[in-house]
């Protein structure tokens, strides 16, 4: 199935979003909805980075595992997280224990640290596309992976320090903060964000 489909309540909505209640809960209410905030992306940017080779849904039901074994994705907080704190993050089972993508979240609460307030933010949506430059996807298959902008947006984060994130991280970061609106055309959600 890759149009869109009926729910229970009968609206149409992007057939991922049927998958599982937690899915249809965060497609409804969260997915392509607009994130601002630099914590807020933070967050999103590191669980974009721990999805990486992992199906959405095991990151959707740790997030709230991830957001108390990483002080709420408060920057601040983050980057002054020692070695002892990586060692107690390796042995949670509330988090996915990956080593790479553990050491890439505390060094680029490091790096973002030293940013000024509200950097991440407007460095993230500057690389938003004109929504008018892009039609609604009809299926799943008019849905990209990777964009100029995803790959753009990528660059950008790497010159500037941040590790763990190409273009198709990017990407789900991008559709996930609302930076493009990916619900299908016939989508009860599609257009929620604006």
């Amino acid at each position: 199935m890759t149009a869109a489909a009926p729910g229970p309540d009968g609206a149409l909505r992007c057939p991922w979003g049927l998958a599982t209640e937690d899915y249809t809960a965060y497609h409804d209410t969260e997915w392509g909805r607009p994130v601002h905030g630099d914590d807020a992306l933070y967050e999103r940017l590191c669980l974009e980075a721990f999805q990486s080779g992992l199906s959405w849904l095991t990151i959707l039901r740790r997030r709230e595992g991830f957001r108390t074994a990483f002080a709420g994705f408060e920057i601040a907080e983050v980057a002054a997280f020692t070695d002892a704190d990586a060692a107690r993050l390796l042995a949670d089972p509330g988090i996915i224990r990956n080593r790479a993508k553990i050491e890439a979240t505390l060094a680029n609460a490091r790096v973002l640290a030293g940013w000024p307030e509200g950097d991440l933010d407007r460095l993230i949506w500057s690389h938003a596309p004109d929504p008018k430059g892009r039609p609604a996807p009809r299926t799943l298959a008019d849905v990209p992976a990777v964009t100029p902008e995803s790959t753009a947006l990528a660059k950008d984060l790497k010159k500037r320090g941040i590790r763990f994130v190409g273009p198709t991280t990017a990407y789900a970061l991008m559709q996930a903060c609302g930076l493009v609106d990916d619900h299908l055309a016939d989508c009860v959600a599609r257009g929620s964000g604006s």
